[in-house]
Order: structure tokens, then C-alpha cells, then sequence
């Protein structure tokens, strides 16, 4: 699977060990940086890095940030992205199942290496629910999404 990941100063650290792991799980991971710990606007990484996932480069998307609620508002300007904020496995794991979340946000800040690897393996080894129900939920998602927001170009 294709991720794109991205990041800004203070979820550097993090998204280089989500690489790493990516990689050794045999991921093919485009990296939109930022490549240092050097203050940044988180912008200038997240939109490239969305506009991959929403033009379909890339399968999913993961992005850290300090609080991860920044990532997630700018992802979520963009047709077709859904972006959650996880903070443990057990939200990630619902995102996926309920609502097929495509991008997943962390805030560096706030969870630790080991909560946040668990929550990455959790959302990506997590498939969405096919009971009817869900699957209707998340049409009506993509309904309201395609209604209320621009195409990307």
C-alpha cells in the first residue's frame, strides 16, 4: 500500500519511527516532510501530502503534528479525505471499521512512541465494517462530502 506521510516540527520524531515501521511492514511511504525539527508552517506539508491521498498517490495518509486536530482540519478541506484524530487503538480501530477513515492524524505531543505505534497498527490493519448499516452510514458521509466540498486539481 502507497501512504503519504507528513509532518510538522514537533510530530518530526514520531513520523520518522511510523516510516520505519511503514517500510518494514513492506509499505511504500512518500514522505511530504517537514525533514527537521526546525519550526514550520504545518500547512506546507499536509496539503501536498492530502492532495495525494485525495487524488489517489497514495491508498492513506498518516500526519503528526503536535495536538493532531491541525492535520486533521486541513486534510479534511479536501474531497474525499476523511481524517480522524486517534489517541489510542481502540479509537483508531473504530475509525476504520465504522468509517473507513483514509487519514489518520497524532499529535506527537500528547501520546507517546509505544501508544502511538499501537494506534498506527491498530488503524492499519483495521478494514471497515460491510454490514449494511455502516456501509449506508458511510454513503451518506461521502454524499455530504461530494455536496459540500471542491474537487481537488
Amino acid at each position: 500500500m502507497r501512504i503519504a506521510v507528513a509532518n510538522d516540527h514537533a510530530g518530526y520524531n514520531l513520523k520518522r519511527e511510523i516510516k520505519a515501521w511503514l517500510e518494514g511492514q513492506g509499505h511504500e511511504v512518500r514522505d511530504f516532510g517537514t525533514h527537521d525539527r526546525d519550526s514550520c508552517d504545518l500547512s506546507d506539508f499536509i496539503v501536498p501530502a492530502t492532495r495525494a491521498v485525495a487524488c489517489g498517490e497514495c491508498e492513506r495518509g498518516i500526519f503528526v503534528d503536535g495536538v493532531g486536530y491541525g492535520s486533521a482540519m486541513i486534510a479534511n478541506k479536501f474531497r474525499g479525505i476523511f481524517a480522524c484524530v486517534c489517541q489510542d487503538p481502540v479509537c483508531a480501530k473504530l475509525a476504520r471499521q465504522h468509517n473507513d477513515a483514509n487519514v489518520l492524524c497524532l499529535g506527537g505531543k500528547l501520546i507517546g512512541s509505544v501508544l502511538a505505534m499501537a494506534t498506527v497498527r491498530a488503524w492499519m490493519k483495521t478494514e471497515p465494517l460491510t454490514d449494511e448499516k455502516y456501509q449506508r452510514r458511510r454513503d451518506k458521509v461521502t454524499q455530504i462530502d461530494a455536496e459540500r466540498t471542491v474537487p481537488v486539481t
